[in-house]
């Protein structure tokens, strides 16, 4: 997940009247009328409100004949509430990733898969050493910067000939996230846990 698409789920949960409306939501769809009758608001104040929670697409609407009614997605809710206790878990996974480093287990996998100039021999097809590869190939990285695919391509491309499976890699372990074809590294915490 992007830590961006998170912050602004919380910001745009962090507005009394749009928690309210989300509550009201859980108990099944309304129109933007109802919410305002039963919120003593505009409907103007409401309309505002309800396209908030659809740009974090949190609400959907639906029109039935001369009506839109308003319903709660479920599925985005339970999504952010997970998101950030399981962001924060990973904190013990990054105490085992150095853990694995101090051991050497770390250093013998990129042994076994880099050559001695440190492109990848093969992709590991283990999760984990795929993984511990990934996360030293992403540590080369500058953080922050936004990458576009073809220069993301020919720094992947400088380690091994297959950029499009490792570029994928990295999405798949959210190492990067990928929006409208710009690449960037996710926090460390996000990354994909090594078990």
């Amino acid at each position: 997940m992007q830590i961006e698409k998170l912050v602004a789920f919380h910001k745009t949960m962090g507005d009394v009247t749009r928690v309210r409306i989300v509550s009201i939501l859980a108990n099944g769809p309304k129109r933007g009328q109802a919410l305002a009758g039963i919120l003593k608001l505009t409907a103007p104040t409401i309309s505002h409100h309800l396209s908030k929670l659809k740009e974090v697409n949190l609400v959907k609407d639906r029109r039935e004949k001369n009506s839109v009614y308003y319903f709660l997605n479920d599925d985005v809710l339970q999504h952010y509430s997970r998101a950030l206790p399981e962001m924060i878990s990973y904190k013990g996974e990054f105490n085992n990733m150095d853990k694995l480093q101090r051991s050497g287990e770390h250093k013998k996998i990129l042994e076994n898969f880099l050559t001695a100039d440190g492109r990848l021999k093969t992709i590991p097809a283990q999760r984990k050493k795929k993984l511990i590869v990934l996360y030293h190939l992403a540590s080369l990285l500058e953080r922050g910067r936004k990458y576009e695919e073809k220069d993301l391509n020919a720094f992947i491309q400088s380690f091994h000939d297959d950029y499009a499976t490792i570029r994928r890699e990295f999405i798949i372990g959210s190492i990067m996230y990928r929006e409208n074809g710009i690449y960037e590294l996710n926090p460390r915490e996000m990354w994909a846990a090594i078990e």
